[in-house]
């Protein structure tokens, strides 16, 4: 059994097929072909040229056919295979794959999503909406009264900057309890539910610890950033704490794979029930395009060739991004579109990515200091209330 990856690749048309058939190889056995005596290898392992399109101005779209027999079931051996020795090479992006169901099933996928999300925070049709606790260098203490502020502002999540870890200054044990109890404090005023995310960081000896610690403190999502943390240690926290829903951190996420392969397929099929991403107009250079593909790979697992289909056409409203948890399919992640939204563009954002979706503005809320708690609650209202186009 194979599966296809499609490559975007610089070259002239004359070039094209001996750079194809180099990719196949170097992304296989990485040898001469002429030193491969097993003929079973040359049948079954070599990777195959199925296809080349030429997209014009010099690239040209390359998919190849790899053996699924070299992934087994790890998550870092799969990335391996996709775009190992080939990322060495400026001229190739890794753009796509369609992932097949031998693999779907040996990682898993999410297993909160969409509608679990949903139920633990007693919300049916609209939008999320959440923060950032920020910035860095603030005591637990500080960051646990900043937190009790969104909470009464009615947000849904309130999760830790990315680059919040284990500093001397705000240690993990110490942030998760201080901002716990804050929001708690919050909770009580509001009678919802918001939920902390903390970010886990570390090795996979410390992450299983932070993991196991934010559990106990009534925690039930968490933080990861799988490009620095390792997509093999996501992996198995997923699969050694089923409560725990995990959101995926795109951090150095922008080496050369395409974002809506990388977050929005990847790295729900690796676990992540929700993937924090770059919108479009913020301070990030995605296009809406890329933005929209993205989204529609976490909440339906599509194909690249079923996502071209979609892109351009209108929201179709919940219910109908992919099944839930107990359907046939694979379950929705929730696209958490971030980096340098404003509360003005509340409604273009909604409108454009639709209900399933959880809104993370950061700085732009922190703007209001003292009246956080005010400016959140408008910032749900507006969420809340908005009538999609």
């Amino acid at each position: 059994m194979r599966f296809a990856v499609t490559y975007l690749v610089e070259s002239d048309a004359a070039s094209i097929e001996a750079r194809a058939k180099g990719i196949a190889v170097e992304q296989s056995v990485e040898m001469p072909l002429e030193a491969v005596t097993d003929e079973r290898v040359l049948a079954d392992i070599v990777g195959e040229v199925e296809a080349i399109q030429d997209q014009g101005h010099g690239r040209f779209a390359v998919r190849i056919a790899l053996a699924s027999a070299t992934v087994g079931t790890d998550a870092g051996q799969f990335m391996n295979m996709l775009f190992g020795n080939t990322s060495l090479q400026e001229d190739v992006i890794l753009h796509d794959v369609a992932v097949p169901e031998t693999l779907r099933e040996a990682f898993g996928g999410p297993r909160h999503g969409i509608p679990e999300l949903r139920r633990k925070l007693h919300l049916h049709e609209r939008a999320f909406a959440g923060s950032a606790l920020k910035p860095q260098g603030l005591t637990p203490g500080d960051l646990a009264l900043l937190a009790e502020r969104f909470a009464r502002g009615g947000l849904d999540f309130v999760k830790d900057d990315h680059g919040l870890a284990d500093q001397h200054y705000s240690r993990f044990a110490d942030r998760i309890r201080a901002v716990t109890a804050g929001i708690a404090q919050g909770v009580r005023a509001t009678g919802h539910p918001t939920r902390y995310i903390p970010s886990l960081t570390g090795n996979l000896d410390q992450l299983r610890a932070q993991a196991a610690l934010a559990r106990e403190e009534g925690i039930d999502c968490v933080m990861v950033a799988p490009m620095v943390s390792g997509v093999s240690s996501v992996q198995a926290l997923v699969a050694e704490f089923p409560d725990l829903a995990f959101f995926a951190h795109p951090s150095l996420g922008g080496l050369r794979i395409s974002p809506d392969l990388l977050i929005g397929k990847l790295f729900p099929l690796i676990g992540a029930d929700a993937v924090i991403f770059p919108s479009f107009g913020g301070r990030f250079g995605y296009s809406p395009e890329t933005c929209r593909r993205l989204a529609l790979h976490a909440r339906c697992g599509l194909t690249g060739q079923e996502v071209a289909g979609h892109v351009g056409s209108g929201y179709t409203g919940p219910g109908h991004a992919g099944s839930g948890p107990t359907g046939s399919g694979p379950r929705p992640a929730l696209p958490v579109p971030a980096g340098g939204m404003t509360l003005a563009r509340t409604g273009e954002i909604l409108d454009f990515y639709g209900p399933d979706t959880m809104l993370l503005i950061g700085g732009n809320l922190l703007l209001a200091r003292e009246h956080i708690a005010t400016e959140a609650e408008a910032f749900v209202r507006a969420v809340a209330d908005h009538r999609y186009t």
